[in-house]
């Protein structure tokens, strides 16, 4: 599979403070990356710095195998990683066509991604009479102007509403389901979960996790139990092979985390067999917010 950026040991310092710290990961060909982490873990600085307008302190990162320098390769990049910046008094289409000579790029470019991005039937309003969430699907529309190999995008849907979310992420995984490449930088781990294949979790410029996503939530899940029968439920739980460790929940739920596979109706059977009647029994998998909790607890 074709290596898109090789990142080794990149570094960025301001002064004392290490906001990026010797990351390393590789983004292949075909897959939705996301950069996970929390405001100020170093996500925006790293997509500045291979994007070229953020100078490395250290370290180096690779576009296409090192196949053209940096300032060519980007010519085959697409981003977005700054607010909407276009003329309020133009339509998107006349916008559009600024980008276009720019880029040098064909003005039939314009209704391919506009229709992308599902704003032609609104290419001759003027750019002040959209919505913010109108706007950032214009600067998706003017970023695959090129017909980029990769798309990067820095939180994309900060500050939009739940359709505005909603429209945003359908773009990305249609965009994704044609195969291009794409890397977004964000903090919410539920945008990550629904849109993304691969993940690299950071934390102050650390790195914490890089691979699939399914990969990060790979656990055998857990169960969610409820008895009048807590402290024998308790004591059976302590001692079962498949149980790693059992939490006690507010509203008496107990939730006993897996360390093997293991069906709900075993469980059932052997608490019934034991005496212990179930009021409730519910078999879950964690979710990537809690994997991603048990992830940066110590960091």
């Amino acid at each position: 599979m074709k290596t898109i950026l090789k990142l080794r040991e990149l570094t960025k310092k301001f002064g004392s403070l290490t906001a990026v710290d010797a990351l390393t990961f590789n983004i292949q060909k075909g897959n939705v990356y996301g950069i996970l982490g929390p405001n100020g873990s170093g996500k925006s600085t790293t997509l500045g710095m291979v994007l070229n307008v953020v100078n490395p302190s250290s370290g180096s990162f690779e576009w296409f195998d090192g196949e053209m320098n940096t300032h060519e390769a980007l010519k085959k990049v697409g981003a977005i990683i700054e607010s909407p910046n276009f003329y309020p008094s133009m339509s998107a289409e006349d916008n559009l066509k600024l980008v276009c000579k720019i880029k040098g790029v064909e003005y039939s470019r314009i209704d391919v991604v506009l229709e992308i991005v599902n704003l032609h039937d609104r290419k001759k309003d003027h750019f002040s009479s959209y919505s913010l969430g109108m706007k950032q699907r214009l600067a998706i529309a003017s970023a695959l102007l090129n017909d980029p190999e990769i798309l990067i995008l820095d939180e994309p849907t900060n500050g939009l509403d739940p359709q505005g979310i909603h429209q945003i992420r359908e773009i990305i995984k249609r965009i994704a389901a044609e195969g291009m490449t794409i890397l977004l930088a964000s903090h919410l781990l539920d945008e990550v979960e629904k849109v993304c294949s691969h993940v690299v979790v950071i934390r102050n410029g650390k790195k914490l996790y890089s691979g699939p996503v399914d990969e990060l939530n790979a656990t055998h899940g857990f169960f969610e139990l409820k008895s009048e029968h807590k402290d024998e439920l308790k004591s059976f739980l302590e001692t079962h092979s498949a149980i790693e460790r059992y939490d006690e929940a507010d509203n008496d739920l107990i939730k006993a985390i897996l360390a093997q596979p293991y069906e709900a109706k075993l469980i059932n059977k052997e608490c019934f067999e034991k005496g212990i009647l179930l009021t409730h029994l519910v078999k879950r998998k964690e979710t990537l917010e809690e994997q991603f909790l048990k992830l940066t607890k110590n960091q």
